[in-house]
């Protein structure tokens, strides 16, 4: 679903491309770190660190963690 208009979708795009690219690999290292942050959050307490890692890779990749 898209409810954004054109024109609006449009300002944000050339606001956003008129950053520098470390900008915009810091601001998608924030937004990646925010994410896992809240998957996190949504996971069972009391899983081991193999079991959180695995859950997370799931969770964020959408198929089973190759480890």
């Amino acid at each position: 679903m898209n409810d954004t208009p054109p024109e609006i979708a449009e300002l944000v795009r050339q606001k956003l491309m008129s950053r520098s690219g470390s900008e915009r690999f810091v601001m998608g290292v924030h937004m990646f770190d925010a994410t896992r942050a809240v998957v996190l959050a949504s996971l069972p307490a009391g899983l081991s660190a193999d079991e959180l890692k695995r859950q997370l890779f799931q969770r964020l990749y959408g198929q089973p963690a190759p480890f």
